[in-house]
């Protein structure tokens, strides 16, 4: 492929990304067409920093879970969650932890449900990924833990996590960043028919709205989680032991049933828990989020995602959005750790 059809594909690509992220913001009444215009604030470029390792992996009843998580810094420090998404797992927070245990923090970096050692406690428990269900999961475990308060911080499911935990709990939440912003959806806000062009980067979710999709995704888990994380994030060099690192934690008995899920419940091709209606029915409000909060995104994510701009009214308390240049994609924890953890350290700073 020649060097101009190259950046014609990345250009498509980015342009059809902010289109598609755009759609649903335009219907539930977010942003309207001029804010689009609106040019973001430009990070400097961070240093990349090398791979490291996680002590021991602890667990704890939480909820329906039996919960695995890994722990950094002091037990009596200001306690930090660290939530990930599809498909990486705790170590896109590897590099994360150590910068934040060495200014004080308490660091839980927890497996979701259906990745690493994260099971259910009952095999009858149905395999739930919709978004209120994922939040109280990580309320379940600050009461496990007798955290009260902690910080909040996600990208991908986690930033969707991070937002609607803001929302439905702020008072547990002193502060969140999510990178890609206010990421809470609702299946019936995602039924508007898209463009081709947008919903082209969307075609993994439709996939695994089919049988075929389902089975493909368990045939070739490796090999296709592998080719999203090249899709999302064009310009990281990774190599193949830092994707086998993240990859064990796709063979969890649950991985693909919560995957599936996820993005069928999404598209309104699965049903949800009718014990969960009350929550739910709370972020189909799309309120705003009054906690302290930052929301980062990186200079090439190629990932579906909106512009700051889009989403800037969803934040009402003190607020700051950063745009982290140099290459960084959509997995910004491990890309970018130290800007990552400077974003915990500084919304910690809004509460004070």
């Amino acid at each position: 492929m020649s060097e101009k059809t190259n950046f014609d594909r990345r250009r498509f690509l980015g342009a059809a990304a902010i289109t598609f992220a755009t759609a649903p913001l335009l219907m539930s009444g977010i942003v309207d067409a001029k804010s689009l215009l609106a040019k973001p604030e430009t990070a400097a470029p961070v240093k990349r920093m090398s791979g490291a390792s996680f002590g021991p992996i602890k667990q704890i009843k939480a909820g329906l879970l039996n919960m695995g998580y890994a722990e950094a810094g002091p037990a009596d420090g200001p306690p930090v969650i660290l939530l990930h998404g599809w498909p990486y797992d705790i170590h896109s927070f590897v590099d994360v932890a150590p910068i934040l245990a060495a200014r004080g923090y308490r660091v839980i970096v927890p497996h979701n449900r259906g990745y690493g050692t994260t099971t259910f406690l009952s095999s009858n428990t149905f395999r739930n990924a919709q978004q209120s269900a994922v939040a109280l999961d990580y309320i379940e475990l600050m009461n496990a833990l007798k955290i009260k308060t902690a910080i909040i911080g996600g990208f991908d499911w986690g930033g969707r996590t991070a937002d609607a935990m803001a929302v439905l709990w702020p008072e547990r939440c002193k502060g969140i960043v999510s990178v890609s912003g206010y990421l809470i959806s609702t299946p019936a806000g995602n039924q508007t028919p898209l463009p081709p062009e947008p919903a082209f980067l969307f075609w993994y979710q439709y996939y695994f709205c089919t049988p075929m999709g389902k089975a493909g995704y368990a045939q070739y888990l490796d090999q296709f989680n592998k080719f999203i994380w090249h899709q999302a994030s064009p310009k990281w060099n990774f190599d193949d032991a830092t994707y086998e690192r993240s990859a064990a934690s796709f063979h969890n008995p649950d991985h693909v049933d919560i995957v599936m899920h996820d993005y069928r419940w999404r598209l309104g091709q699965a049903d949800g828990e009718r014990k969960y209606d009350h929550l739910e029915k709370r972020l189909a409000a799309l309120a705003p989020i009054t906690v302290p909060a930052i929301t980062m995104e990186g200079d090439t994510n190629g990932a579906i995602h909106g512009p700051s701009t889009a989403y800037r009214s969803k934040f009402a308390g003190k607020y700051d959005y950063r745009l982290i240049t140099g290459g960084i994609g959509h997995n910004m924890p491990q890309e970018a750790p130290e800007a990552f953890a400077q974003a915990i350290i500084d919304v910690d700073g809004f509460s004070k």
